[in-house]
């Protein structure tokens, strides 16, 4: 997608995939992945989520990654924070407290940066792209966090040809290609969303599902895949 799609998207305030609290899914099976209280947690395309407030709320620290700036300073306005703002190679970063976003390219950030991610949660940034970005996601952002990482990634699945993304739908088969050269992937659970998603119906679609996967990063030293650079 053209950076300034989002762009345009964050200045007119056309973000209905903005949620007002805490996705329930990630409430409901976070847990299960067993991480330190204290652990990382990176948090790709992040916007302005209230996610990551619940998972700080956790004792996480997140690392955010986002383009929109004006996400990034309506998160930390939002919650009455003053953020320390340094530029580096990865972009613009501003931080307070459990925060930490950066303001950049999730596809141009350097392992050494996400090295100490313990955890990662993405509900909305694989279905923002296109099949071919979605590739190069999963061999640049996600092939650089460190084995052993565990996270949780939430998709939809809907008839692709009902529709035009984003928010695009991703199935299980196209989740197993992606990911699993570098990571063990298990589907929690498959939930029916059609009948709260209006928007989705006034469409014409005429099915449409949630999908939450448990993911567990492998020791993938012995044979490397590449890395897309």
């Amino acid at each position: 997608m053209d950076p300034e799609f989002w762009h345009a998207r964050w200045a007119g305030n056309r973000i209905g995939f903005h949620r007002d609290a805490p996705l329930p899914l990630l409430t409901a099976h976070w847990p299960s992945l067993g991480l330190a209280t204290d652990a990382r947690v990176f948090v790709p395309l992040c916007g302005k989520s209230l996610d990551m407030v619940w998972l700080a709320g956790r004792g996480h620290a997140v690392l955010g990654v986002e383009l929109s700036e004006l996400a990034v300073r309506q998160f930390f306005e939002e919650r009455g924070l003053a953020p320390r703002i340094v530029d580096g190679p990865a972009g613009r970063h501003y931080s307070a407290g459990p925060f930490e976003l950066i303001v950049g390219d999730a596809f141009a950030l350097a392992p050494s940066l996400l090295a100490d991610c313990a955890g990662v949660y993405d509900r909305a940034a694989l279905i923002a792209l296109p099949p071919d970005l979605r590739r190069t996601y999963a061999g640049s952002a996600w092939h650089r966090l460190p084995p052993g990482c565990r996270g949780m990634l939430v998709t939809l699945e809907y008839p692709q040809t009902q529709k035009a993304g984003p928010p695009f739908s991703v199935g299980q088969d196209e989740v197993h290609a992606l990911l699993d050269a570098d990571w063990h992937v298990a589907c929690l659970e498959r939930r029916d969303i059609l009948a709260g998603e209006p928007g989705f119906i006034a469409d014409g679609v005429t099915a449409l599902s949630t999908a939450v996967y448990r993911l567990e990063r492998h020791d993938t030293s012995a044979a490397p895949r590449a890395s897309v650079d």
